[in-house]
């Protein structure tokens, strides 16, 4: 199984940015699709997540009306559209699935996400 993520980049305090992570070798239509992020520093952080049999999602407070998961099962692909980014959402974004669903209180838990991309620089300036 392979995580493909994509999408960062370099962008002014309250633009935008789009993140995907497309899946090869394994679908997880089944499961569980996750974004985390770590800064300079800094611990592995959650941030958004999204079981795939129902489109339920869990968001990091801070992200909350600015940042929305989604997920499409003709792509197999996860995709994270960030809305007014600011300084503080500056870090290397990772994706991360599993394969079998999860209680919406433990979506954030990054130890229970067996598979992880490789990580998509996001950088916000001031």
């Amino acid at each position: 199984v392979q995580l493909q993520a994509s999408g960062g980049g370099l962008v002014q305090a309250g633009g935008s940015l789009r993140l995907s992570c497309a899946a090869s070798g394994r679908t997880f239509s089944g499961g569980t699709s996750g974004w985390f992020r770590q800064a300079p520093g800094k611990g592995r952080e959650f941030v958004a997540a999204i079981r795939w049999s129902d489109g339920k999602t869990a968001y990091l407070d801070a992200v909350k009306g600015r940042f929305t998961i989604s997920r499409d099962s003709a792509k197999n692909t996860v995709s994270l559209q960030m809305s007014g980014l600011k300084p503080e959402d500056t870090a290397v974004y990772y994706c991360a699935a599993r394969e079998g669903a999860l209680v919406i209180s433990a979506l954030q838990e990054a130890r229970l996400y067996p598979y992880w991309g490789q990580g998509t620089q996001v950088t916000v300036s001031s």
